[in-house]
């Protein structure tokens, strides 16, 4: 029973993933520019469109702090989005998706986005308006995955 407990944890702190608080994190095996790119590629192929990208550790220099690189992609569509804003129209708080891509102090890359099911319970997203929740999870997912290099 030990021995199954401890094997249980190894898989748990070893894997790449994480959620906290409805903040999925996922590990990149690339530093951060490049894990940006990869993700600005991705989701311009896959139809959605790169709104902005917001480099937090260059905003941080120029009021002389320093952070490691840590950089906001924020892209979407609305096809996906303006249906549930019709239904709950705080979740536009929340839209468009965001992938936070980040370096920690032990220089691993991580990629960070909202569950897309804490967004719709946090608004109260009726159940009707929920259709498309499993798909953007998914592609969510597949995203990260892609631009992580760990498809």
């Amino acid at each position: 029973m030990k021995s199954i407990f401890a094997l249980s944890l190894c898989i748990l702190f070893s894997a790449p993933l994480f959620a906290v608080d409805g903040v999925i994190t996922v590990k990149s095996k690339f530093k951060v520019a490049h894990t940006v790119d990869r993700l600005k590629a991705v989701v311009t192929k896959k139809g959605m469109k790169v709104i902005a990208d917001v480099d937090h550790a260059k905003a941080a220099k120029s009021i002389g702090k320093r952070i490691p690189p840590t950089e906001l992609v924020i892209f979407g569509n609305p096809k996906i989005g303006a249906p549930m804003m019709e239904c709950a129209r705080s979740i536009a708080i929340d839209l468009p998706q965001k992938m936070l891509i980040w370096e920690d102090r032990a220089g691993q890359v991580w990629m960070s986005y909202n569950d897309p099911a804490y967004i719709a319970n946090r608004h109260k997203l009726d159940k009707h308006c929920r259709g498309a929740l499993k798909k953007v999870a998914r592609t969510l997912a597949n995203l990260s995955k892609a631009a992580g290099g760990m498809e």
